[in-house]
């Protein structure tokens, strides 16, 4: 089944017709659960990685032997996910939830020091050939892969996360590993992510409205700022129609008409939490370009509009957060490339 995003709920370039000059795509991913293989672009899926070269590991120091088992998080979510899916449930049972406080229990790791590798977790991967608005690798690389370390622990704060990014030629692989290694367990649950295959829809997008010209900015501002006094206006009279419930309120750009939400590939970065800037490339000062937006959640309250026309009226709580995987307190990453040398170092945003 493909996933198609709504209209919007306003032609945008109608009202400013100077944002047709800062037009742009963005492949939303629609990661849902799934089965997917070694040859599938997917999240938490298997990866195509060749059986005679080393698993991405951390070696950065930082402790490492407490935390949840990988396979205890999988199961909770089984066991709270077909609890809930039964008809007229109001939850886990009794005996669900025993279990379920069993395997929240944290582990302990004997004799693992602070420097020991530690298996890395394959979070994606994604074949250009799926992908439309994913930037192009080194040379003629097809294949990107994303990898993280399951703790936060990292960098100058002590709390920051630790990414690996590889890029290969996937026709090059041979024999392909097939059990590949796992930390025995994890520091936060949000870096497990589930096995998702991928509904790839390359959709229109713009820039976020803080790196837009400071004119067409403020014009964008002004006019939500009259729609909201309208909506008002027909409350007070009584004028307003929400008989179908609908609380949304009027549409706005930075949620409704720019950026979509979820996991999505090329296109224009959100700046929600931070001030908006343009990323520029460590090595050579080049303005970086987004790679890849790893989100929390395929939508919420906020970016409803978004949700694809397929699982309107579905249990939001079966298909917002497919993956499961958690940025930060309910955010997103986002991930860029230099285009002037790929294999520059990437840059990172969370937001």
């Amino acid at each position: 089944m493909t996933r198609t995003t709504p209209p919007r709920p306003l032609d945008v370039e109608a009202l400013f017709p100077e944002l047709a000059g800062h037009r742009g795509t963005t492949t939303r991913l629609h990661p849902r659960p799934g089965s997917p293989t070694a040859v599938d672009s997917s999240v938490g899926g298997p990866l195509l990685w060749p059986v005679d070269e080393a698993w991405p590991v951390c070696t950065e120091a930082h402790k490492r032997g407490r935390g949840r088992r990988p396979s205890d998080i999988h199961r909770e979510r089984r066991v709270l996910a077909e609890a809930w899916a039964r008809e007229g449930t109001t939850g886990p049972t009794d005996e669900e939830r025993l279990l379920l406080e069993e395997l929240e229990r944290k582990h302990r790791v004997v004799g693992i020091g602070e420097t020991d590798p530690l298996p890395m977790i394959g979070v994606a991967q994604l074949y250009r050939r799926d992908i439309p608005d994913l930037l192009a690798g080194p040379g003629d690389c097809d294949l990107l892969q994303v990898f993280w370390c399951p703790f936060d622990a990292h960098g100058r704060s002590g709390y920051g996360m630790s990414l690996d990014l590889r890029w290969r030629r996937s026709w090059e692989v041979g024999e392909v590993l097939v059990s590949p290694p796992l930390p025995q367990v994890v520091g936060y649950a949000g870096y497990v992510a589930e096995p998702c295959v991928l509904y790839p829809e390359q959709v229109v997008t713009y820039p976020f409205a803080g790196l837009l010209p400071e004119e067409l900015r403020e014009r964008i501002y002004a006019r939500e700022d009259a729609f909201e006094e309208e909506e008002e206006a027909e409350d007070r009279d009584g004028d307003g129609d929400s008989s179908d419930g609908d609380a949304a309120g009027p549409p706005m750009y930075q949620y409704d008409l720019s950026i979509p939400p979820g996991w999505r590939a090329g296109g224009f970065a959100s700046w929600h939490l931070t001030d908006a800037h343009v990323m520029k490339c460590s090595a050579c000062s080049t303005p970086m370009e987004l790679l890849l937006t790893i989100d929390s959640s395929e939508w919420d309250g906020g970016s409803g509009s978004w949700q694809p026309l397929e699982e309107r009226g579905l249990p939001p709580h079966r298909f917002a957060t497919p993956t499961e995987v958690t940025v930060g307190r309910w955010g997103e990453l986002n991930i860029f490339a230099c285009p002037a040398d790929p294999g520059h170092p990437h840059g990172r945003s969370i937001q």
